[in-house]
């Protein structure tokens, strides 16, 4: 069986990327977001946007966004803390 995980994350990266793109005021392209920069300081990300971009990136991925808890949302400060996340739940049930 082909080892797909790469195609995966790069999927997931490639998803988290476009989505916090689209909510960022001013616009920055998703291809210069660094990873690992905390998206509230490098970016200005506000908590509803915050919730927005989750909520849609997680709709995008397949990912229920409710298996993520009010700390594990909290924890995700940056692109890679998210797509970390959404690669441990991205084959779970959804229903929680």
């Amino acid at each position: 069986m082909p080892d797909t995980t790469d195609t995966t994350d790069s999927t997931l990266q490639d998803a988290a990327r476009e989505q916090l793109a689209l909510v960022l005021i001013p616009e920055v392209p998703a291809e210069d977001l660094d990873p690992d920069a905390d998206m509230v300081a490098a970016y200005g990300l506000t908590s509803l946007n915050k919730v927005l971009f989750l909520t849609e990136v997680c709709e995008e991925t397949g990912v229920d966004l409710a298996h993520f808890t009010e700390h594990d949302l909290a924890d995700m400060k940056t692109l890679r803390d998210v797509t970390d996340a959404l690669a441990r739940h991205r084959h779970a049930p959804t229903g929680a």
